[in-house]
């Protein structure tokens, strides 16, 4: 794994960079968190994930929900949409994409608390839906739903 950078000359932001080949290949950044004494949720919702799949080759659609209760660290957002838009070049699963991508934020971060929802919508006319967690929720934060409503296809 990559040294994790936290000045903010060797962030991606602000920096024009080149869309990541691969997920491997991909940097993420972390920045200090101003309010490490305090719990709280920061949400990330990627309504447009895409990635290939590994049989078929052809792209898989989702909508993926990032909460997390930070500790010392933030993901940077910039560095966070180039890691999750690399998955469109390569064949994963649903699952080793949603799992992967948080325990890769994990890795990074260290959070108090973080989930991960993968909406992903129907596939040989069936919708998977992959759900993981880690840590513990700290007593008395807010966590809202994720607002991804479950797939109806007729409504």
């Amino acid at each position: 794994m990559a040294k994790r950078r936290t000045s903010s000359a060797s962030l991606q932001l602000g920096h024009s960079v080149a869309q990541p080949a691969s997920p491997e290949a991909a940097r993420l950044d972390r920045v200090p968190n101003p309010h490490a004494d305090a719990n709280y949720v920061a949400r990330f919702t990627m309504p447009e994930f895409t990635s290939i799949c590994p049989v078929t080759g052809q792209p898989d659609f989702a909508i993926l929900v990032i909460d997390y209760v930070p500790n010392k660290w933030l993901v940077e957002s910039k560095s966070l949409k180039l890691y999750l838009n690399s998955f469109r070049n390569v064949g994963s699963f649903h699952e080793d994409c949603t799992v992967g991508i948080g325990k890769r934020l994990k890795t990074l971060l260290a959070p108090r608390w973080l989930r991960i929802g993968g909406y992903f919508y129907p596939r040989g006319g069936m919708p998977i839906d992959v759900f993981w967690q880690t840590g513990k929720l700290p007593t008395g934060v807010w966590i809202p739903d994720q607002g991804v409503a479950p797939y109806r296809g007729r409504g």
